[in-house]
């Protein structure tokens, strides 16, 4: 039992779910006192601008309190999806805000046993009710998206979402689809292309959008990298943005505004929800009281990298 108080990872996962469940049981909680005044954050990858963001707005938060901030990358450091773990239990920080596609049952369990609150910022799932996680308003950011391009005329659309088993994405995607059914308009599921939220996915995918006969007008992007590639395949084909081709992206990462033309693009409130999830762990005991699974609203910012139809 000590082993899974402790968070040692040498305990056989069926094991420690039925000692922490027993713990559970008995309202449990080991005591805190030792709290290291960090907050640790733990990223898939450092090496976009989605993730440079969320650390800009965790450290200003942090500053703002004194506290020091820990950065772990995941991808591509180790076999073990949860060897971060270690070093955090060490460490006993305030918190952890993590921004993981999967986080692990394992990972889950041993900082709850060790009482290290945690959250998730911007989950790829469908979280469990009892986690804490921020996220923002991706349906309605892609209804927005795609009402501001049909507002200008266009009907013909292709879209690159990200990968369908985030949940992002597919909020992205009913979005898009719900603004094409509130004008009565068919999808052709042909110019919809699955991405992987990198620049180098947008681009090879709108080449084959673009390809077309006839090609569309508009592409949605699943986020402003995929835009990025967009607008490379469309300087490929010397099409002139917005002239000939207007573009959508989601974010509003910093690069976006110095695109040529500056990209128009849903805003999702990266840094207040990274310092939301700030927040959230300083005032833990209080969640009793606070809401800790939230939504922030996203904003339309329309830019040079949309205009009228040219079948207008």
């Amino acid at each position: 039992m000590s082993k899974v108080i402790n968070g040692k990872p040498d305990v056989a996962d069926s094991t420690r779910s039925r000692v922490q469940a027993a713990l559970d049981a008995m309202n449990y909680a080991k005591s805190r006192s030792t709290t290291s005044p960090l907050i640790d954050v733990v990223l898939e990858r450092l090496d976009n601008v989605w993730g440079l963001e969320v650390i800009i707005g965790v450290e200003r938060s942090a500053r703002k309190h004194r506290l020091g901030v820990v950065i772990t990358e995941t991808r591509g450091v180790s076999d073990d999806p949860s060897f971060w773990v270690d070093a955090c239990v060490e460490r006993n920080p305030i918190g952890v805000i993590l921004v993981l596609s999967d986080l692990t049952k394992d990972a889950a369990q041993r900082l709850t046993a060790r009482n290290i609150p945690y959250v998730l910022l911007d989950p790829s799932g469908d979280p469990d009710p009892d986690s804490a996680s921020i996220r923002a308003d991706n349906w309605s950011g892609g209804l927005a998206g795609t009402r501001h391009l049909l507002d200008l005329g266009h009907t013909n659309i292709g879209v690159i979402t990200g990968p369908s088993s985030m949940l992002c994405s597919q909020a992205r995607l009913a979005g898009h689809l719900a603004a094409m059914a509130e004008r009565g308009l068919a999808v052709d599921e042909s110019m919809i292309m699955e991405g992987d939220f990198t620049t180098t996915c947008g681009r090879d995918l709108a080449m084959k959008l673009l390809k077309r006969t006839p090609r569309p007008t508009a592409i949605v992007a699943g986020n402003d990298l995929e835009a990025m590639g967009v607008y490379d395949a469309a300087h490929t084909f010397n099409l002139r943005i917005p002239d000939d081709l207007s573009v959508i992206g989601f974010d509003d990462v910093q690069t976006s505004a110095y695109m040529g033309p500056p990209l128009t693009t849903v805003r999702q409130p990266i840094r207040e929800m990274s310092s939301e999830a700030v927040d959230l762990l300083l005032r833990w005991d209080e969640r009793d009281t606070l809401m800790t699974n939230l939504t922030l609203p996203t904003t339309l910012i329309v830019r040079g990298s949309t205009a009228p139809s040219p079948d207008e």
